[in-house]
């Protein structure tokens, strides 16, 4: 510390912690601002008890209060010489800090809280707590306004004891009286519990983000994946294309050439006959100027006499054959462009069905497998629990609505459109989209395991209700013989594995239904692989044939959710 940091702390005021102005020495050796200490003392004039705010010495009477003409000399001197203001790295504490609760005037921020004194402190109050031997065993914490809150409301005591039947923090007194019998431990007893239930919790929870990175990682590489994929496939198809267009170009170029030759070819010949044609009507055209002057010839010894020298006409060999198609000459080749246009409409059609079919596989193709252990299900499990207002009234509900009971007497359930009237079928509360799993335990014969859309009709005809009868649900029946997996009133025959337990994994995107048959192994039952239009919907049915025999129930089993 250097001298003029010396300087400030020893010539400061300790309660507004600026140089001293005015400053008086009291009894105990103590200097402040004369106005500072009379303030102080005047709150204090009502205990009759006045005191330093640094030492806590007392006096009585009040001291009478004297300037220091030598310590304001020195003061002003050192003003002089530079020292200005209070210390620089002072931290006074503001609205939202935690002020020191022995700094008098104008508060410093608390560096800690004792819960033992209950008071904060800043750095200069804290140290009797490190150079005293009396506070050693003082528990010292981050600075806390809520110290108060560990103070008892009824008896006035620090709450060091936790009562664990009721859950809270009490005192000693309290322990031995509204308390007595509980089980009481040491706040610090059952906090060192409480924090190793929090350490596991952590451990879990680290656990989990660092399968939630790896996760994420591996999402980032298919998310690569995909984009590489994307782009080689758009820059493959880009090019496929453009050779398609310059397939069709060239052989429009090819149509547009031979038309032009042929149009030339066609023009040559008819150019030919129309200069032939022309050459015969100048030679007409001749004859008739001869036979006209001929004509017109009065003499008529002259006519007569020139008349056999005028040679015969010839006959026309073209223009019999003449006849004018106008813009026809093209048209069969129109024809068949256009039918080969109709053709390839007819092609991209079809492929582009076949392409977008391809397109909406990708994500299907990308999901995640299938999980191949019970422990990889257990991932996507969910809770399910039965609706009451479809359940049957032959079918009773227990376990929260997990679990669901043929009773040989109907159940006084209210009317309600979404129950079952004909059937003895019940289902989920929950609408499964995503990924989900759930097990369900059997006890009895003619149990359906199913899943279900939402509209399943609930009364009229039995087909259009019974689960698996119909192409709104999907359906595991379990009979003394084996399994049926039913779909549309379609049912296959499965072997009995022998467990009563029938695990369930959904992924309703990629449109995959797995049925499993869990015990020390996961057998797989049946597998769909469809497209699920809506969200689906758990389900229970029971065969009417064991309606009275009240032995058959199923339960949706409690699993570790995560």
């Amino acid at each position: 510390m250097d001298q003029n940091q010396l300087d400030r702390e020893t010539f400061s005021c300790s309660i507004c912690l600026d140089l001293l102005k005015d400053p008086v020495t009291i009894p105990c050796g103590h200097s402040y601002c004369m106005k500072c200490i009379q303030n102080l003392w005047d709150e204090e004039d009502q205990k009759g008890i006045h005191s330093c705010p640094q030492c806590r010495e007392t006096f009585a009477p009040k001291p009478v209060l004297k300037k220091s003409t030598m310590l304001a000399a020195l003061v002003e001197q050192l003003k002089k010489s530079g020292l200005q203001a209070a210390p620089a790295d002072l931290c006074y504490a503001g609205p939202e800090d935690v002020a020191c609760d022995s700094c008098s005037g104008r508060k410093l921020k608390a560096i800690k809280s004792c819960l033992d004194c209950l008071a904060s402190y800043c750095e200069k109050h804290l140290q009797p707590h490190y150079d005293s031997a009396a506070f050693k065993k003082h528990k010292l914490v981050e600075p806390s306004k809520n110290l108060q809150e560990n103070i008892c409301s009824r008896h006035d005591e620090v709450m060091k004891m936790f009562c664990r039947t009721d859950q809270k923090c009490i005192c000693y007194l309290c322990s031995v009286e509204e308390h007595k019998g509980h089980d009481t431990v040491s706040v610090a007893a059952e906090r060192t519990e409480r924090q190793r239930e929090l350490q596991v919790r952590r451990e879990n929870i680290q656990q989990r983000i660092q399968d939630r990175e790896k996760d994420v990682k591996l999402l980032q590489q298919e998310l690569e994946a995909i984009k590489h994929s994307a782009d080689k496939t758009v820059e493959d198809s880009e090019k496929i294309f453009t050779e398609l267009i310059r397939l069709i170009q060239k052989r429009s170029s090819d149509v547009k050439q031979q038309i032009r030759s042929q149009q030339e070819t066609e023009g040559s010949r008819v150019k030919e006959l129309q200069e032939k044609l022309e050459q015969e009507i100048t030679e007409l055209k001749r004859k008739d100027t001869e036979l006209k002057q001929l004509s017109d010839t009065e003499d008529h010894n002259q006519f007569l006499h020139n008349y056999p020298s005028l040679s015969a006409l010839s006959e026309s060999t073209h223009s019999s054959s003449i006849k004018t198609r106008l813009l026809s000459y093209f048209e069969d080749v129109t024809a068949a462009v256009s039918e080969l246009r109709d053709k390839l409409q007819d092609i991209l059609r079809d492929a582009w069905t076949n392409i977008s079919l391809r397109l909406t596989e990708v994500d299907v193709l990308l999901s995640e497998p299938e999980p191949k252990s019970r422990a990889g299900f257990l991932r996507y499990s969910c809770k399910i629990t039965l609706d009451p207002n479809t359940a049957n009234i032959n079918l009773l509900l227990s376990e929260g609505n997990r679990k669901i009971t043929v009773m040989a007497q109907p159940h006084s359930y209210s009317s309600h459109p979404e129950r079952f009237t004909n059937v003895s079928q019940v289902l989920s509360r929950e609408s499964l989209t995503g990924r989900c799993y759930w097990e369900v335990e059997r006890r009895g014969l003619e149990v359906y395991v199913v899943v279900a859309y939402n509209k399943i009709s609930r009364a009229g005809d039995r087909n259009q209700c019974r689960f698996g009868c119909n192409d709104k649900s999907w359906a595991l029946y379990y009979y003394q013989g084996g399994y049926l997996f039913g779909h549309n009133n379609i049912w296959t025959s499965i072997s009995d594995p022998g467990s009563s337990r029938v695990g369930v994994y959904l992924n309703h995107r990629a449109g995959i239904l797995s049925f499993y048959s869990v015990s020390e192994t996961m057998t797989l039952l049946h597998r769909v692989q469809t497209t699920f239009t809506q969200p689906l919907h758990a389900g229970v049915g029971f065969d009417s044939s064991i309606l009275f025999s009240n032995e058959s129930s199923a339960e949706f089993c409690k699993l570790k959710y995560f």
